[in-house]
């Protein structure tokens, strides 16, 4: 693989760059791939003047279908993702799905209902659980919901971290609903605060849910997987810790407490490996596994 492709990940995700050492290498590079070529399509969409995006997501939408027709490609990016979606067999409605999520970020951006934010969700991070389910060949309905929900707290965790940042891209991903839920007390910034505390309570049914997928992935996916979920949930805690202030400025997890949760993610997931064969699966609730 190209280094400078292998590279991205390193150089704009700290985080997943963390986590993904934990996978053997094959699918350390598998994910670099998959992360680059999203990166590169988010990229090419935000850097963008306002007036280019339309035309630019409609290129990356000409870009995939060439990908997906096997035809020749120089850049390395393209290149890399051609081989990795012939290799895994990744459908291509999942970067389709995560292309129609950058359409609906060009332009002011008021997401309406909880709902709306869902589907949003999950068209820019839940399909990459889903793109991920093919990297690590895991194939179970039930784990790759889980692996879907895993995407979509992230991403919620994201908006959360993040609210600040995008009301200077003029984007509120703070659902309406939410902000009417939290009250007319108080001042805006404590309605938005209450809206954040909403947010990462729902992103928390969502973790439960893809702790539950776990144990289907091989090991050292799973230890990854765990690793990731555990470092972005801190984001959450991190925010908590601030009385949810998301207009404060984006908060960070310092490297040491990232490097504790990722030991802490090796034994809980050895643990609960252990745990399954002496006992069986267990029994968490339907609720736990799937949010409604």
């Amino acid at each position: 693989m190209n280094s400078a492709v292998r590279g991205v990940i390193a150089k704009h995700s700290k985080s997943f760059s963390l986590a993904s050492r934990l996978l053997d290498r094959a699918s350390r590079d598998d994910v670099a791939v998959l992360y680059a070529w999203c990166r590169r399509a988010d990229d090419e969409v935000d850097l963008a003047p306002a007036a280019e995006r339309r035309e630019r997501v409609e290129r990356l939408d000409d870009e995939l279908a060439a990908v997906y027709a096997g035809k020749r490609l120089d850049e390395p990016v393209l290149l890399a993702f051609q081989g990795l979606v012939q290799r895994r067999g990744i459908p291509v409605e999942y970067p389709l799905a995560l292309l129609a999520g950058m359409r609906s970020d060009i332009g002011p951006v008021q997401i309406a209902t909880s709902d709306e934010l869902l589907v949003y969700c999950y068209r820019v991070a839940g399909v990459v659980g889903l793109m991920l389910c093919h990297v690590f060949g895991l194939s179970e309905p039930s784990a790759r919901e889980n692996a879907t929900h895993l995407g979509i707290a992230m991403q919620l965790t994201n908006i959360c971290r993040d609210v600040r940042e995008d009301a200077e891209r003029d984007r509120c991903y703070l659902p309406r609903d939410v902000l009417a839920a939290a009250g007319q007390q108080g001042s805006e910034r404590e309605r938005v605060c209450r809206a954040v505390a909403r947010l990462l309570a729902l992103a928390q049914r969502y973790y439960r849910s893809a702790d539950a997928g776990f144990y289907a992935l091989p090991l050292r996916a799973a230890l990854a997987a765990r690793a990731a979920r555990n470092v972005y949930a801190a984001i959450g805690a991190e925010l908590a810790a601030r009385r949810f202030d998301a207009l404060a400025g984006r908060v960070a997890v310092p490297l040491w407490k990232k490097l504790l949760l990722v030991a802490s993610a090796v034994s809980q997931e050895l643990w609960e490996r252990a745990r399954r064969r002496l006992r069986g699966p267990g029994s968490l609730s339907e609720a736990q596994r799937r949010p409604s």
